[in-house]
């Protein structure tokens, strides 16, 4: 039995949300989310929220004991990159990479 949740088209790199997602893996969810609390990272807002979710999902739609579960799996995806042109001098134009990710959260439950 697993819960997920899963945030798409998230306006944050993929890159920099994988640095945060490597700390909360194989983690108890109350661990994971004093560890996403105390990170100084803008991946760390979105993941608190969607641990939430999961969480929520696991209690609501899965009858699963919240104290009991752990992330299983984690991961952020590369989602479509929305590009944007930055003027340069003598008319040049630069191409700006605004990078989106999908993230994915999956909890299961400890057995004992």
């Amino acid at each position: 039995m697993e819960a997920r949740a899963k945030l798409s088209y998230a306006r944050i790199s993929s890159r920099k949300v994988k640095i945060v997602i490597d700390m909360i893996r194989n983690k108890p969810v109350a661990v994971a989310m004093g560890i996403l609390k105390q990170t100084p990272k803008a991946a760390s807002e979105l993941l608190v929220k969607l641990l939430e979710s999961a969480m929520a999902n696991a209690e609501n739609n899965h009858n699963m004991d919240v104290n009991k579960l752990y992330v299983s799996e984690v991961f952020a995806n590369q989602g479509p990159t929305l590009k944007r042109i930055r003027p340069r001098a003598q008319g040049r134009a630069f191409r700006i990479r605004k990078r989106t990710s999908h993230i994915t959260i999956v909890l299961k439950e400890k057995e004992d």
